[in-house]
């Protein structure tokens, strides 16, 4: 998969991504916006149809200045999306809890993003494609391992694909920021980490005789090293 950019601009900062609150938290940069999003893999995709707000999570992969978010063709998601409506993308990391000594300057240490834009319907080649970038960014090397769908599978499933133009990180790290008075509280304060973690895989108990576990599973991580 290619995950480096193609986009000319090295900034995604516009005017709807420019934060307003905590501004010294915001991040505009393609690399830095670009490596939340892939070490994530669920997002949550907001919409207006006919009035009504929706916010509907699904998976989604990346590839280059081009994000696949993926769903069955009957959800109401994929057919509203598919009118190429305007949307917005959301990914959070949570890093840690932040415990300070007064509840107002408790907080979460995190890593966000927010992508602003329209998404198209993928078809013919590309839906391939893109269907091979969503699952190998869930699992890498898992499309070219198991089989392919067929045209049955191929017609219940949608792609939507959707260019990064226009997006947000916020990135809030490192300790609780305390009231100077409040270091001279009898109260704990500091971080718990929190790490999204997985459990050595179980097979489903069908398994042909001599089928090993796959080595891009044996220490399967999500975890990214985290800069800052």
């Amino acid at each position: 998969m290619n995950k480096m950019t193609n986009g000319p601009a090295p900034s995604l900062k516009t005017e709807r991504t420019t934060l307003r609150r905590r501004p010294n938290k915001g991040v505009y940069d393609r690399d830095s916006i670009y490596a939340i999003l892939d070490e994530a893999f669920v997002c949550h995709v907001g919409f207006v149809q006919e009035g009504q707000p929706f916010v509907i999570p699904t998976g989604y992969g990346r590839d280059g200045d081009t994000l696949y978010l993926h769903g069955s063709s009957a959800s109401r998601m994929m057919r509203a999306l598919a009118e190429e409506i305007p949307i917005c993308v959301t990914v959070t990391l949570v890093d840690a809890l932040v415990l300070a000594r007064s509840v107002f300057n408790h907080s979460v240490n995190h890593r966000s993003v927010v992508v602003l834009g329209k998404a198209a319907l993928v078809e013919g080649e590309e839906k391939m494609h893109g269907l091979t970038v969503l699952t190998n960014h869930i699992v890498p090397g898992r499309w070219d391992d198991v089989r392919p769908p067929t045209d049955l599978e191929m017609k219940a499933t949608s792609l939507l694909k959707m260019r990064i133009d226009e997006a947000s990180a916020k990135i809030r790290s490192g300790p609780p920021a305390d009231d100077d008075e409040d270091y001279a509280l009898p109260y704990w304060g500091g971080i718990v980490p929190v790490r999204t973690v997985t459990e050595p895989a179980v097979d489903d108990g069908r398994l042909l005789a001599g089928v090993e576990l796959p080595s891009y599973l044996v220490d399967y991580s999500r975890i990214r090293p985290i800069e800052g």
